[in-house]
């Protein structure tokens, strides 16, 4: 995609993998992908936003980032503290998110966790991550330890050519085989007999915990900056009702609408890069 460079920080222990565009000198947006996704989720919607540089991190486990050390599990706060450690080696004082779906929830707690620092928020497809009852924390637990447990007998799939994989990312995603290739391409590596993913396989095993709804909503009260959520026709359910009774605890947000699946950005940026480069513009 035109414009974009590939640089890499540290953040903690971890070496991180970024795609950027845009001036340096220009207001900094850090973008943030979704679950098993990588930087390239951007690759259409950063090169429309010219006004700002735009850097699109890979988190750990994903892209071309290192993976978290052997039986460091992947867990929803982390992702959060490795923001903050990435826009620290950045030197960001003050800068803009733009997160999606998992990127979204991410997001979301970084503007609560350090609100000082940031100007506004734009969350495309997510609302702050998925919560549980504490009742169910045991059972939760438990299928974690089960899938971790059969994970070392687990082997990664391997594809012919890089359109092999790409048509297997597309099976399970509800975008084109464009979009596909484009996530494909980075999300993957040569191994031997073709292609396999590049994501750690352990991002695949359920969450050995969730967080309470009243802890989610503690978090969603913290965030100070503007806010935009932007809910795709046929994307995923944050018109939920416990995802909707959320929306009141953000005091500045504006929420929009667009047509189109869960990756619309990806599948078609043009509408998402109007309604984003306004409020980025405003705030």
């Amino acid at each position: 995609m035109p414009n974009a460079e590939e640089i890499t920080l540290r953040s903690g222990a971890l070496t991180l993998s970024a795609r950027a565009w845009g001036a340096v000198d220009a207001p900094c947006v850090i973008a943030l992908h979704g679950w098993l996704d990588n930087a390239a989720t951007f690759d259409r919607l950063a090169p429309l936003l010219k006004a700002w540089r735009i850097v699109a991190l890979d988190f750990p486990g994903h892209g071309h980032s290192e993976h978290r050390p052997p039986g460091t599990p992947y867990h929803f706060l982390d992702f959060v503290a490795d923001t903050v450690n990435a826009v620290d080696a950045l030197e960001l004082n003050r800068f803009a998110l733009v997160g999606h779906s998992l990127g979204a929830n991410v997001a979301s707690f970084v503007a609560a966790t350090i609100p000082e620092r940031i100007s506004c928020l734009t969350l495309l497809e997510g609302f702050g991550p998925f919560s549980a009852e504490p009742a169910a924390a045991p059972a939760q637990l438990s299928q974690a330890i089960s899938e971790m447990r059969a994970l070392a007998d687990k082997r990664l799939p391997v594809y012919t050519s890089l359109e092999e994989a790409a048509r297997a990312r597309q099976q399970v995603s509800d975008f084109d085989f464009d979009s596909a290739m484009i996530l494909s391409r980075r999300g993957t590596r040569e191994c031997e007999g073709g292609y396999t993913w590049r994501s750690d396989p352990r991002l695949r095993i359920k969450s050995p915990y969730y967080l309470s709804e009243q802890q989610i909503i503690g978090y969603l009260r913290a965030i100070e900056a503007p806010a935009l959520l932007v809910r795709a026709a046929r994307g995923l359910p944050v018109r939920r009702p416990e995802i909707e009774n959320r929306y009141q605890f953000v005091p500045q947000l504006q929420i929009r609408n667009v047509d189109g699946g869960h990756h619309v950005h990806l599948q078609d940026a043009q509408p998402v890069a109007n309604i984003v480069r306004d409020f980025l513009t405003q705030h």
